[in-house]
């Protein structure tokens, strides 16, 4: 069983930072990417930054310069260091594993963590 455990998340003012961190678990092959997505109230879920296991990143542009994942490969661990947050930040924010099996990928969700940014 693939788990994806997240932490960090919380209320923090506008300007402040947060540190999220996902512990991927279980049984699994090789991973591709890890990965973070949020999830605003009443929207669809939206990429916000991806790592590949050879450490390319990708992000949404509304968090470029301000948000930074990594990854911990031997601990199979991913971070997103936010920075300078916004409201609009605001969001339950879910971390993402893709893995792969005898050329199949397949994609696990953990369970989300609430970031608030609020005055």
């Amino acid at each position: 069983q693939v788990q994806l455990v997240e932490s960090g998340g919380g209320l923090v003012q506008p300007g402040g930072s947060l540190r999220l961190s996902c512990v991927a678990s279980g049984r699994f092959f090789s991973i591709s990417a890890m990965g973070w997505y949020r999830q605003a109230p009443g929207k669809q879920r939206e990429l916000v930054a991806t790592i590949t296991a050879g450490g390319r990143t990708n992000y949404a542009d509304s968090v470029k310069g301000r948000f930074t994942i990594s990854r911990d490969n031997v601990q199979n661990t991913v971070y997103l260091q936010m920075n300078s947050l916004k409201p609009e930040d605001t969001a339950v924010y879910y971390c993402n594993l893709r893995v792969v099996d005898q050329r199949v990928w397949t994609d696990y969700w953990g369970q989300g963590t609430r970031v608030t940014v609020s005055s």
